[in-house]
């Protein structure tokens, strides 16, 4: 299969006049706001891009160890009481080699309630309690110059819903996925999201392939017709591009695209998931995203920024407010 590429942008020169590209614009004052409009137009246009050098490989590989962390923590609890398992799993609950893994946004994770009484050097052995993996990365994306926030701002606005926050970690042997979109179609697309890459990822650890400009009403309404000719058609003839990633890249999506995981044959593979609602689309989406009950419906992309600006200063532990 080829492989999705990152796009290369030509940076936008100013324009005299006003709006976009005018000289009283702050869009053309700014190229990282010029550059988000261009990307955007092209998650818009294809349904998918590839963006590298998104968090430093210093930060993946921390953010790698805290949520494997996580996951052994999470592990822990279900083991003892599988009735937990929805407290920490999200879409892929306890499937095989494939878990959809919620994530704590406080210091220190699911370390910080889980400790057992008594137990004082119980975290000792868990980095996460003396670092915060989750806010660096957080930081490097989405904080005041951070690499995806000005992108964020123009597909969904400062007022775009957090609406996931998890980890897909895949271990060899999980499935591939059938073809799907995540949620039913819209005319808006009602919901952009994030796979990052926290290690290189290989053909063979099942990278998540993409059908490109399948965003659409028509090519939506022919996946959903039980039409199996035309279906079959339209999966033959699509333009499929694989995301083999480097550690730190990223592939955003309109969740309306038709995608699917492939199976790992290799080694685990974690992916970063987080999304954000378009604020233009109102009531149900048809799709619960993977995200603790704490955060549904409690933070904008507003919010997160201003937290993170809270954490930039000195607030250890920033989202505490919300738990």
């Amino acid at each position: 299969m080829k492989e999705l590429l990152a796009s290369k942008f030509v940076p936008l020169k100013p324009k005299s006049g006003t709006g976009f590209g005018g000289g009283s614009s702050s869009v053309n004052k700014d190229p990282a706001a010029r550059m988000a409009l261009e990307q955007a137009d092209v998650i818009r246009r294809e349904g998918v891009l590839r963006i590298n050098n998104v968090i430093s490989n210093e930060t993946a590989d921390n953010l790698r160890v805290y949520i494997l962390e996580q996951q052994q923590l999470a592990k822990t609890e279900t083991d003892k009481d599988v009735s937990t398992s929805r407290t920490y799993y999200g879409v892929e609950n306890r499937r095989k080699c494939r878990t959809d893994l919620q994530l704590s946004l406080l210091r220190g994770g699911f370390a910080s309630y889980l400790t057992p009484a008594g137990d004082e050097n119980f975290k000792e052995g868990i980095s996460s309690s003396k670092t915060f993996p989750l806010g660096d990365a957080l930081q490097e994306m989405l904080g005041h110059d951070g690499t995806l926030r000005s992108l964020f701002e123009a597909l969904v606005t400062l007022d775009g819903e957090l609406y996931e926050l998890a980890a897909v970690v895949t271990d060899k042997g999980s499935d591939r996925q059938i073809v799907h979109p995540d949620l039913p179609y819209q005319e808006n697309a009602p919901l952009y999201v994030i796979f990052l890459a926290l290690q290189d990822v290989t053909e063979g650890m099942g990278p998540t392939s993409f059908l490109l400009r399948t965003n659409t009403g028509i090519e939506n309404a022919i996946f959903a017709s039980g039409d199996m000719e035309r279906k079959n058609e339209q999966l033959s003839r699509a333009d499929c591009r694989i995301s083999t990633l480097r550690k730190g890249e990223a592939v955003l999506f309109d969740a309306r695209i038709l995608h699917c995981g492939n199976s790992n044959n290799e080694q685990t593979r974690v992916l970063f998931n987080y999304s954000f609602r378009n604020p233009q689309v109102v009531g149900s989406l048809g799709y619960k995203g993977s995200i603790r009950p704490c955060y549904e419906e409690a933070m904008t992309l507003r919010d997160l920024a201003d937290a993170l600006d809270a954490y930039k200063l000195g607030d250890n532990d920033p989202f505490a407010k919300y738990n």
